[in-house]
C-alpha cells in the first residue's frame, strides 16, 4: 500500500500518478484513413462485333501502341461479340484491328480507329478479305 511521504499531503502525488496510468489505456488509437481513388470515369468496356463471311477461322487481334493483342477467334460463317475493356485499346484509344485466316496466309487489317467510351465497333469480314469492312458508332 502507497504510504505518503513524510510532510506531503497523500493527494498531491497520488493524482499525477494516477493519471499517467489510466489516460493511456483510454486513449484510442486513429484507424488510417482509407486510400483515396484517383478521380476519373470508371472502366467502361467496349463491344467489338464481328460477322465472318469468309470460309476460314478468322483469329482478331487489336494493334495498338506499338503492339498486337489477340481478342479472339470467330470460327466460319459465324458471328462473335467481344467485350474489351478500355485498357485494351491503348493509351490513347487509336488502334488498328487485325484478322489471320487460319490455315491461310491471307489476312486484313482496318484503317486506323478511334474510339471513346460508350462506343461500339462492328467488324463485317467478307468472302474475300479485301471488301471488309468496318463501323464504329
Amino acid at each position: 500500500m502507497l504510504r505518503p511521504l513524510r510532510g506531503t499531503p497523500f493527494g498531491v502525488w497520488l493524482a499525477p500518478l494516477l493519471l499517467m496510468l489510466i489516460l493511456p489505456a483510454c486513449a484510442r488509437q486513429r484507424a488510417s484513413p482509407p486510400p483515396q481513388r484517383a478521380p476519373g470515369p470508371e472502366p467502361v468496356e467496349v463491344v467489338l462485333t464481328v460477322t465472318n463471311h469468309y470460309w476460314l477461322d478468322v483469329v482478331v487481334y487489336i494493334e495498338h501502341d506499338g503492339q498486337r493483342t489477340r481478342v479472339g477467334t470467330v470460327t466460319a460463317v459465324s458471328t462473335q461479340q467481344f467485350l474489351l475493356p478500355l485498357r485494351v485499346l491503348g493509351v490513347s484509344h487509336q488502334f488498328r484491328l487485325y484478322g489471320a485466316a487460319i490455315g491461310s496466309p491471307e489476312a486484313v487489317r482496318t484503317e486506323t480507329l478511334n474510339i471513346q467510351p460508350g462506343q461500339a465497333i462492328e467488324w463485317t469480314l467478307e468472302s474475300s478479305l479485301r471488301r471488309s469492312s468496318v463501323a464504329v458508332f
